[in-house]
């Protein structure tokens, strides 16, 4: 009865957010319909393209987290679980996504703690990475990023600082306790740590071709317009991103995109690159999440076989159809809260 009820919960719950995505469209289809007039198709088709290849390659960072913390999960199974939780966050509230992957990792006999803990550090580290990009890319090429967003550049070092594995794993620890949940029993390394960066960051120079070509699509022009297109959109994602109540961070993302392409954009042409970006974007999350329900649950953990629990389990994509590697012990991590030993 209660995986039933899962299940209808989820459905519900992807139901909700292709619901918030109609309307998020559907509210601004004036404006879109004129912005992709105004662009050409094999331009948006590249920034498309872009868009999924920069999703996918921050999920690769989620699932190099997750194998860190002792999870390791088939490509297949990560992407699924990934693509489909995503769409909860469409949803008003930014933890519906958090609770739908959590649940899906349960089928996959990974431990609740691993899932939470995961997907925090994957939060965590696009956030400091985006700022990141940011410090570097705009000061020198938008004086209005400066003027209004300055204090968010303050905030890159001290976040970045904080991914060091000690500080991580202290905060995830605590956070834990708080719920009653046992304490991680791998945490993330340093070296798992820096590959989850190398993911993200690749992930934050795709997002900016994505936006690189919308600009060059309204005769955006200039040397350092490709670096200006990335920290533009790092800095809207993460202003997006801090407004807790606005689903997928509308409204923020393109209020942040416009205010600092508006000086190296003609007039009018940041509110056409901020709407197709969204509509883009959204588009590539429902592609995702529908190729994610076409390419079925995947190998379960039993049937795929042991596999090692190490740092470097599995991180970089090679295991498309290795072993999960999740201990059988691991499901009553998932019903209790007695943390189990991991087997010699």
């Amino acid at each position: 009865m209660k995986a039933v009820a899962v299940r209808i919960l989820r459905v519900l719950l992807v139901l909700l957010a292709l619901a918030f995505c109609a309307y998020s469209v559907a509210s601004q289809w004036d404006e879109t319909t004129r912005a992709f007039r105004e662009m050409s198709w094999p331009t948006l088709a590249g920034s498309l393209a872009a868009g999924l290849a920069g999703l996918f390659v921050w999920m690769l960072g989620w699932r190099t987290f997750l194998s860190g913390l002792g999870s390791p999960l088939p490509l297949r199974a990560a992407f699924r679980i990934s693509s489909i939780s995503q769409l909860g966050k469409y949803v008003p509230g930014k933890v519906w996504a958090l609770v739908t992957q959590i649940e899906m990792a349960r089928e996959h006999k990974v431990p609740a703690e691993r899932s939470f803990g995961s997907t925090l550090l994957a939060v965590a580290t696009s956030t400091a990475c985006g700022l990141a990009v940011a410090s570097v890319t705009l000061p020198l090429t938008s004086a209005a990023a400066r003027e209004k967003y300055w204090w968010l550049f303050l905030l890159a070092p001290v976040m970045l600082a904080a991914l060091h594995p000690r500080i991580v794993t202290w905060c995830l620890d605590t956070l834990l306790r708080l719920v009653r949940r046992p304490p991680l029993e791998h945490p993330a390394g340093l070296g798992v740590t820096l590959r989850a960066i190398g993911w993200t960051v690749l992930g934050w120079a795709l997002f900016g071709v994505h936006t690189w070509l919308l600009c060059l699509a309204v005769d955006g022009d200039g040397a350092g317009l490709p670096f200006l297109a990335t920290g533009a959109y790092a800095l809207a994602f993460v202003a997006g991103f801090l407004v807790f109540i606005a689903p997928g961070g509308i409204g923020a993302r393109e209020a942040a995109l416009t205010v600092v392409l508006t000086p190296v954009l003609p007039a009018g042409a940041p509110v056409v690159v901020a709407i197709a970006s969204r509509v883009l974007l959204t588009a590539a999350d429902l592609l995702n999440a529908g190729a994610a329900l076409l390419l079925g649950r995947g190998a379960r953990p039993a049937e795929a076989g042991a596999g090692t629990t190490g740092d470097g389990a599995g991180l970089n994509g090679a295991d498309v159809d290795g072993a999960a590697g999740n201990e059988p012990a691991a499901a009553e991590l998932v019903r209790g809260t007695q943390p189990t030993k991991e087997r010699p």
